[in-house]
């Protein structure tokens, strides 16, 4: 999964702050106006959402007119795989793990050791 360019992020963005609702190019639109820099015309946010449900991070129902579209996973699933990715592709995952450790929170720390001491269930 490729890390997303700052448009695409800030399209997914809307679609996860969305929820589970779904919502059309005007949509994303509408509530891009006032957070993005610039004014984003509606087809080159159809081309983002193209190219974002190309990479399977929106689906499309392309029954109704306009097409709606929908985050098929949360924020937190597509860091988490982010960071799978990453750690995966690293020849020395002790060292990766020991640096990434290092450099987190102590809250941070201390929500990895109940999840590590857990069955991985844990409230965070």
């Amino acid at each position: 999964m490729a890390s997303l360019g700052d448009l695409e992020r800030a399209v997914m963005d809307v679609l996860w702050d969305a929820g589970d609702v779904d919502l059309t190019a005007y949509d994303v639109q509408d509530r891009l106006n006032g957070v993005h820099p610039r004014s984003l015309a509606v087809t080159t946010l159809l081309t983002v959402l193209s190219r974002l449900a190309k990479k399977g991070l929106v689906s499309c129902d392309r029954s109704v007119r306009p097409h709606h579209y929908r985050a098929t996973a949360s924020r937190s699933t597509h860091v988490a795989t982010l960071m799978n990715e990453v750690l995966g592709e690293a020849v020395d995952h002790r060292a990766v793990l020991e640096r990434f450790v290092g450099q987190v929170s102590a809250e941070d720390a201390a929500v990895l050791r109940r999840l590590l001491s857990s069955d991985g269930s844990a409230a965070v």
